[in-house]
C-alpha cells in the first residue's frame, strides 16, 4: 500500500511545483537591472515553498494566502549569461545590465522598418547579443488593474536587423547608444500605444480627487456586453461600407488598373491641388482614382524598383501595370512599394492609385519623395539613390464611388482614462529599472491646460507603483510640426511643450530631451529617431552618471536695461542673430522682436517697451522652424514663456 501512496505524494508534489508561474516579463533572454535589488515574483498555490536559484545562490520564501510570492535578489554587477531557476521553471541566457522602460504614444511606436531608409547602412551592419528588446502587447482594461500583461510572441530578442524590424526605433537606438556609453547589457522594454492621451496611463486613485469625471468616463465602459456589441457593430459597419463601395465603384468593374485601359478622356490634375478631391464643395467620401504614365527605358526595363509615394491621405491601393504593389490603410506610414523584377516594361507603364476615404479630403503630403528608384541602394533615402526617376505632379483623375460616411461608435478603450495603467503599466512593476522614457503629448495638444498636473501625477503614480521615489524620467518634448507661421501663434503645441519643460525643470530626477529641430512640417512622426535617442541618452548621462553633462540651454534670469530685454542663460550659445522671439506687454499682444546671442546672454530689441509686466516667448509656435538658439555643442533651446517685471 505504501508504493501507491508514495507515487501519489510525488505526483502531487510535482503538480504543486508546476503551479509556480512568473510574470510575462520573466523569460529566457531577459535583462535584469544591475546595482539595485532585483524583485522576482509570481504566483503559486497558497502556502507553497518557492525556491529561487541564481548566480550560485539560493533564496526561499512561501506563497501567501493569495498565492503571491516575492523574493528580492541582492544588488549585482553587470554580467551573464546566467540561469534563473524558480522551483521547476528555468530561464536561461539571463543578463544583468541596465533596463529602460520606453512609454508613450505613436512616436515611441515608430519602428525600425519605418526609419530604415534614413539609416540603411548602420542598421544592416549592426548586431548585438548584449542588447535585448521586449515589446509589451497592447491591451486596455476598464475594470481595474491586472496581475500580468498579455503573453507575447516576441519575448526578449537580441538586436539584429530582423529582430528589430518591428521594434521601436527610439528604443533600438537608445539601447545601442547606452551600450556604447556603458559597455554593459541593455534591456529595452517598449510599452506604448499610438494616439493615446496621458490620462490613459494614470491610475484611477491618482485621478479621482481632481478629475472625477475622467474616472466616471471609464466606468461607463465597464459593461463588457455593451463594448463588445459596439465593437462588433463597428466591424460589421466597416465591412458593409467597403462591400457597398466596391460594388458601386466603376473602377473595379471596368478594371481601371490595367495598363491597357484607355484613360485619354480622364481629367488631368495636379496632385497638390485640392479641387479634384472635392465634389459638391466637400471632400469626397468614397473612392478616387489617379493614373500616371511613365516611360521606362531599355536599361531599366524588367529590373526591380521601389515606388516612393510619399505619404497619402487616407488609405490607398496602388498598382503598376495592373498588378497591386502595395496598400496602406491609414495616413501616416510612408508609401514605399517594391516593384518585382519583370513588371516594368520598356516604353509605357502605368501607376494607378485608388484612394479610399472615410472622412476628410484625399491629398498628397508635400515635401515627401514621389519617384521610382532603382539599383541596390533603392532602399536608402538618406541620401536618395542616384538612379531615380521623379514622378510627375500631374495625374489622370476620375471619381470612383461617392459614399456616405461610415457609421461608427467610438469604443477605443485605450483612449479612456486609466485603462492602460490598469492593463499594461501596473503589471510591469516592480521589475527593476534604470530609468523611464516618456514620449507622449500629441493627443493632449487640443487641451494642454491640465497637462503639467497630469504629467506630475503620472510620474508620482509610477514611482509609487515601483516603490522608487528616485526613479529617473526623461521627458521627450514634442517636436516641431505643421505649417510654419511668420506671426505669433496661440499654439496648443507650444503650451504643451511648456508643460513638459516646467515639469522636468521642477523635478530633480527628471530631464527634458528637446527635439524642436528634429520634426517635420508634414509628418507628425518625424523619422530622425537616432538623434532623438542620442538626446535621451544625454539626459540619462546627466541623471545617472555625471550631473555636469550640459543639455539644452536654459534661461536663468531676465531683466530690462536701456530699453532692451537681456536674458541670461546657463551656458554659452552659438553667437549671432536669432529668431522666433516675441514680447507682449500689459495688453497681452505678442510682437516678434529682433534678438542677438553673445556668450551666455541674449539681447532682445523691441521697437518700444510696452506697459509692464513683459512676457517673453521663444519658439512659441506649432512649428518654430526658424528657432536657432543652440548650445556650443549644437543642442537646441526649448521653447519657453517668461514674465519679467520692470
Amino acid at each position: 500500500m505504501r508504493r501507491p501512496l508514495l507515487t501519489l505524494a510525488l505526483t502531487l508534489s510535482i503538480v504543486c511545483r508546476a503551479a509556480v508561474t512568473l510574470p510575462q516579463l520573466f523569460q529566457s533572454g531577459m535583462v535584469m537591472q544591475r546595482g539595485k535589488p532585483i524583485p522576482v515574483w509570481g504566483k503559486a498555490d497558497a502556502g507553497e515553498n518557492v525556491t529561487v536559484s541564481f548566480n550560485g545562490k539560493t533564496y526561499r520564501t512561501i506563497a501567501d494566502a493569495n498565492g503571491c510570492w516575492r523574493i528580492d535578489l541582492p544588488k549585482m554587477k553587470a554580467g551573464g549569461p546566467y540561469a534563473l531557476k524558480v522551483n521547476e521553471v528555468e530561464l536561461k541566457d539571463v543578463l544583468i545590465g541596465d533596463v529602460w522602460l520606453c512609454s508613450g504614444q505613436s512616436n515611441i511606436d515608430v519602428t525600425i522598418e519605418r526609419v530604415y531608409p534614413q539609416y540603411v547602412r548602420e542598421i544592416d551592419a549592426y548586431e548585438n547579443p548584449a542588447i535585448r528588446m521586449f515589446r509589451v502587447q497592447n491591451e486596455a482594461n476598464t475594470h481595474g488593474v491586472k496581475d500580468d500583461i498579455l503573453p507575447t510572441p516576441i519575448n526578449w530578442k537580441s538586436v539584429t536587423k530582423q529582430n528589430a524590424w518591428s521594434f521601436s526605433a527610439v528604443g533600438y537606438f537608445l539601447g545601442r547608444r547606452m551600450f556604447e556609453k556603458t559597455g554593459v547589457p541593455q534591456g529595452i522594454i517598449v510599452n506604448s500605444w499610438g494616439g493615446t492621451p496621458i490620462e490613459a496611463w494614470i491610475s484611477a486613485d491618482s485621478l479621482q480627487a481632481d478629475y472625477p469625471l475622467l474616472v466616471e468616463k471609464t466606468r461607463i465602459y465597464q459593461n463588457d456586453e455593451m463594448v463588445k456589441a459596439q465593437q462588433r457593430a463597428n466591424q460589421l459597419a466597416d465591412i458593409q461600407w467597403r462591400n457597398v463601395l466596391d460594388a458601386s465603384d466603376p473602377g473595379i468593374r471596368e478594371d481601371w488598373t490595367s495598363a491597357d485601359y484607355d484613360d485619354s478622356a480622364w481629367q488631368t490634375v495636379n496632385q497638390y491641388d485640392t479641387e479634384w478631391a472635392k465634389k459638391d464643395g466637400r471632400g469626397v467620401i468614397g473612392s478616387i482614382w489617379l493614373r500616371q504614365h511613365v516611360q521606362i527605358d531599355k536599361e531599366h526595363a524588367g529590373k526591380p524598383a521601389r515606388l516612393l509615394l510619399g505619404t497619402l491621405f487616407d488609405s490607398d491601393f496602388t498598382y503598376v501595370n495592373g498588378k497591386e504593389v502595395g496598400r496602406t490603410y491609414y495616413q501616416y506610414p510612408p508609401r514605399r512599394y517594391d516593384i518585382p523584377e519583370g513588371l516594368l516594361k520598356e516604353g509605357d507603364n502605368v501607376i494607378t492609385i485608388r484612394f479610399v476615404n472615410k472622412y476628410g479630403m484625399v491629398h498628397f503630403i508635400k515635401e515627401k519623395p514621389y519617384m521610382l528608384v532603382f539599383g541596390d541602394d533603392r532602399f536608402n533615402q538618406n541620401p536618395l539613390p542616384a538612379d531615380k526617376m521623379p514622378l510627375y505632379e500631374n495625374w489622370k483623375h476620375h471619381y470612383g464611388a461617392n459614399m456616405p460616411s461610415c457609421p461608427s461608435a467610438d469604443v477605443s478603450l485605450q483612449n479612456l482614462p486609466t485603462t492602460l495603467y490598469n492593463a499594461v503599466l501596473y503589471p510591469l512593476a516592480p521589475y527593476a529599472l534604470s530609468g523611464v522614457v516618456w514620449y507622449q503629448g500629441e493627443s493632449n495638444t487640443g487641451n494642454p491646460a491640465p497637462y503639467a498636473d497630469l504629467l506630475k501625477k503620472m510620474m508620482g503614480n509610477w514611482r509609487d507603483r515601483w516603490g522608487d521615489a528616485q526613479m529617473p524620467f526623461v521627458i521627450v518634448q514634442l517636436a516641431n510640426f505643421m505649417e510654419p507661421s511668420e506671426q505669433p501663434q496661440n499654439s496648443g503645441w507650444a503650451r504643451l511643450r511648456e508643460a513638459q519643460r516646467t515639469v522636468a525643470k521642477a523635478d530633480e530626477r527628471a530631464e527634458l530631451a528637446v527635439i524642436n529641430d528634429l520634426g517635420e512640417t508634414v509628418d507628425i512622426h518625424p523619422l530622425r529617431k537616432r538623434e532623438v535617442a542620442e538626446r535621451i541618452g544625454l539626459c540619462f548621462d546627466r541623471l545617472l552618471y555625471n550631473n555636469k553633462v550640459m543639455l539644452s540651454p536654459e534661461v536663468v534670469s531676465g531683466a530690462v536695461a536701456d530699453g532692451k530685454v537681456v536674458l541670461t542663460l546657463d551656458q554659452p550659445v552659438q553667437p549671432g542673430a536669432i529668431y522666433e522671439f516675441e514680447i507682449a506687454g500689459g495688453d497681452g499682444l505678442f510682437r516678434s522682436v529682433e534678438a542677438i546671442a553673445e556668450g551666455s546672454r541674449i539681447t532682445l530689441t523691441p521697437q518700444s517697451l510696452t506697459s509692464a509686466p513683459l512676457t517673453v516667448r521663444y519658439a512659441w509656435k506649432d512649428n518654430p522652424i526658424k528657432a536657432n538658439v543652440r548650445s556650443l555643442s549644437g543642442l537646441p533651446m526649448s521653447s519657453f514663456e517668461l514674465i519679467i517685471n520692470q
